[in-house]
């Protein structure tokens, strides 16, 4: 299987420049290679990106010069996966492959807004606070990290906006009391969390409760399994009214591959949101890492990479 076949609508470019940020953190400014500007994005967004050694991985769009990309890329200890290759192999001149952008973190209407981010989890973020303040709303960050060498773009953000701006690392001062911090917002406050699962389970578990306050998260790993046990099951294919068996021990995306039914897909952990279909009838067993719990009783679509059923059938739009 090809690059192009792994990373959706794929778009050639180069690395047109590369420095440090932050411990085992560096910043790549992509361009097309074509030399035209690359597609627009929203706050929030992200991008496929295949390095030349490791697999596909999706990387938050940061604040750019319009036509050109930005992203932060974390060396992890000993990995040997997507960042890893990026920082070995891409220099300056580099080529590769990258998807159009999609957004399942865009900024939601709101009268404020607070931001909890922890460490990389600061990438989506920086568009966020860029188009909070783009809009005249009220809003605060709360940055965490374990130490403030391994926090990128602190000290800009401290710099820009001291008043708005907590950086808090846990490394000396222990861990934040993030309930504290976030319990009690006014009304119409939206929260967005991105960063570890522990994190962002702790603001879910503090902002779920209180109804005049709006979260939304992006996560680095696929949220836990509901616990059901795997089951077979059915799905209907609405356009072509195929019906096919789905295994216990397989995804809805392998079996249609089997098929023949073509579905864009990219990471096939649930991440990235490339697989995204539509649900006709049918309840899903949702176990993805992108969609909201809202998004979720609604019923309307699924990552079939991941997510199952749990009503013995399933009819979607394809």
């Amino acid at each position: 299987m090809s690059v192009t076949d792994t990373v959706a609508d794929a778009i050639p470019v180069r690395v047109s420049a590369r420095r440090t940020v932050a411990h085992n953190i560096d910043e790549f400014i992509l361009v097309a290679t074509t030399g035209r500007p690359l597609p627009p994005w929203s706050a929030g967004a992200h991008i496929d990106l295949a390095t030349p050694g490791g697999p596909v991985r999706q990387y938050s769009l940061c604040p750019s010069e319009v036509g050109s990309y930005r992203i932060l890329v974390e060396r992890r200890g000993e990995s040997r996966g997507g960042s890893a290759s990026a920082h070995a192999d891409l220099s300056v001149g580099s080529s590769t492959w990258i998807s159009r952008p999609r957004n399942h973190f865009a900024l939601t209407r709101a009268l404020a807004y607070v931001f909890v981010a922890g460490g990389i989890g600061i990438t989506p973020v920086l568009s966020l606070v860029d188009q909070a303040c783009h809009l005249g709303r009220p809003w605060r960050l709360i940055y965490l990290g374990r130490t403030r060498a391994q926090m990128a773009m602190a000290d800009e953000l401290a710099v820009r906006h001291p008043d708005r701006v907590t950086i808090h690392e846990s490394g000396p001062s222990g861990r934040l009391d993030l309930a504290s911090e976030l319990s009690g917002a006014a009304r119409g406050t939206a929260v967005y969390v991105c960063g570890p699962p522990g994190m962002v389970d702790t603001v879910a578990q503090v902002c779920a409760p209180q109804q005049a306050v709006d979260w939304f998260a992006e996560r680095f790993t696929a949220c836990a399994q509901s616990g059901a046990p795997n089951a077979e099951f059915e799905v209907s294919l609405a356009f072509s009214s195929r019906t096919i068996t789905v295994p216990a021990d397989r995804t809805i995306l392998d079996v249609l591959d089997e098929h023949g039914v073509v579905v864009p897909a990219s990471c096939r952990e649930g991440m990235c949101g490339t697989c995204e279909t539509a649900v006709v009838s049918g309840e899903v067993d949702h176990r993805d890492a992108i969609l909201s719990p809202e998004e979720r009783s609604e019923n309307e679509s699924m990552m079939i990479c991941v997510s199952r059923c749990t009503s013995g059938r399933l009819v979607l739009e394809l």
